[in-house]
């Protein structure tokens, strides 16, 4: 299998690693790939440049030898659509099943997802769930939820796409905002980010009010 993990990583943190962790973890993955994106059609634009992006990701999954980077959406023009890279991923592993890591609010949203019904036709989801976070769907996503969810991981291993996982173990409160806010009124260490990663931040003087 093939796992894929996008996001803005703005910055990357501990629920980052977190996640990856418990989703090579419970499908007993040789390597988990961290896609950032350039342009997200669903968020702000990211506030520091996309190498200062890339930077604290290597630094980030450096220790861990199961991770690595896919950078084919920072290389494409335009909105970075998940679609298409899955469209990629597929025509370059036609016969490997790919799993698409998204936390329970993207999943929440997903039917607001540039042709949301065809991305789910080319990988399996799997919802990672923060604390007080719930899954509220309704129409066809709620459809979706209903044929498509399973709890065996040998449901995933079995077909190439189709299905939804929720991945459950774990857990840190954190999100990217939040951090980005309390880095506004010091860049000292944060406890929610990688040592390397604070460390890359406070060198660079990333995410001051003036920056």
């Amino acid at each position: 299998m093939i796992a894929i993990f996008g996001g803005t990583f703005d910055p990357v943190h501990l629920g980052h690693l977190n996640m990856a962790q418990q989703c090579v973890k419970t499908f007993n993955l040789n390597t988990l790939y961290f896609m950032p994106c350039a342009l997200p059609a669903h968020k702000a634009v990211p506030g520091i440049s996309t190498q200062h992006r890339i930077n604290m990701l290597n630094a980030a999954i450096e220790p861990y030898p199961y991770f690595d980077l896919d950078l084919r959406e920072l290389n494409r023009a335009g909105p970075s659509y998940s679609l298409l890279s899955l469209q990629e991923l597929r025509k370059e592993h036609p016969a490997t099943p790919i799993l698409f890591l998204i936390g329970m609010d993207s999943f929440n949203n997903l039917d607001k997802w540039f042709e949301w019904q065809t991305i789910t036709q080319l990988c399996h989801i799997v919802v990672y769930q923060r604390p007080a976070q719930d899954c509220s769907v309704n129409g066809e996503l709620k459809s979706y939820l209903q044929h498509a969810k399973v709890d065996e991981v040998t449901a995933l291993e079995q077909t190439l796409a189709g299905k939804l996982y929720f991945l459950s173990g774990e857990t840190h409160n954190a999100a990217s905002s939040i951090i980005r806010e309390q880095l506004k009124k010091s860049n000292k260490k944060n406890e929610l980010l990688p040592d390397a990663v604070s460390h890359y931040i406070q060198m660079h003087q990333l995410y001051q009010i003036d920056a």
